[in-house]
């Protein structure tokens, strides 16, 4: 526990997670009371999907400050008091990344909730009960997929180091480089059901139960991978076991 309450002293040291994290928040709320607030002049009446418009944005933010904690460390020096105290390295190392991902499982669960909350009060006529399955998932999972995808983040900080490549790392892929890869002719489809934001959109959003089974509109467009919901929360879960992983092994063999 001591080394959480000293990555925890470290951690909110600095502003990256008061601004990202509320970057996320305006993320998903901003987005969710505009979709809500055009609804009458839309033929897409708002959903419990539609409210978790902006989750990408939200993503992105907590993902950069999961980089962040990592690479500020590095430029200024801090880590190396870290790694002296404890030589095996890998205890502060998960660590750091059991509060960053404890941290963003706040943030996402606070983001979601509140975009659903403002939805709710900006358009009260809207179907926007909480009444299946699919609806607790796609909101009450935020939490859930901001708090793996921050842990992934921090295990791309420690293979990348450079705060410079890491963020630009983080969003070029969520924002671009899956999109690119469905569009590769021939094998891209086929590559692009196994990628990881697109399968752990299949946790999310299953078949469209939350949005009225409709893909795309004024909610994210339903993933394309052929795994259950449950499974493609495992499979993404797994691949952010494997970065974190790879970054902890890396930072072993690197000096400091």
């Amino acid at each position: 526990m001591h080394l959480i309450a000293a990555e925890r002293i470290k951690f909110f040291s600095i502003s990256t997670p008061v601004v990202c994290g509320a970057v996320a928040v305006t993320g998903l709320v901003v987005p969710a009371g505009l979709v809500a607030a055009n609804a009458s002049e839309s033929r897409l009446p708002p959903t419990v999907a539609s409210t978790q418009f902006g989750f990408l944005f939200g993503l992105v933010a907590v993902l950069v400050m999961g980089a962040l904690s990592v690479t500020s460390e590095y430029q200024t020096g801090t880590i190396h008091g870290s790694f002296q105290a404890v030589p095996s390295r890998t205890p502060v190392l998960l660590a750091k990344a059991a509060l960053a991902g404890g941290y963003a499982f706040a943030l996402g669960e606070a983001a979601a909730f509140g975009a659903w909350l403002v939805a709710r009060l900006v358009a009260p006529d809207a179907d926007l009960a909480l009444d299946s399955a699919a609806d607790w998932t796609i909101v009450a999972g935020t939490g859930v997929v901001f708090a793996l995808g921050v842990v992934c983040a921090v295990g791309v900080g420690l293979l990348v180091r450079h705060t410079a490549g890491a963020v630009a790392l983080l969003l070029v892929y969520p924002l671009l480089v899956e999109n690119l890869v469905e569009v590769i002719p021939g094998a891209g489809p086929a590559i692009h059901r196994w990628l990881p934001l697109n399968v752990v959109t299949k946790f999310l959003s299953g078949t469209g139960g939350a949005s009225g089974g409709r893909d795309g509109g004024n909610a994210a467009a339903l993933s394309d991978s052929p795994l259950a919901p449950g499974w493609a929360l495992a499979y993404f879960a797994a691949f952010v076991v494997a970065v974190l992983a790879a970054g902890i092994t890396t930072a072993k063999r690197r000096d400091a």
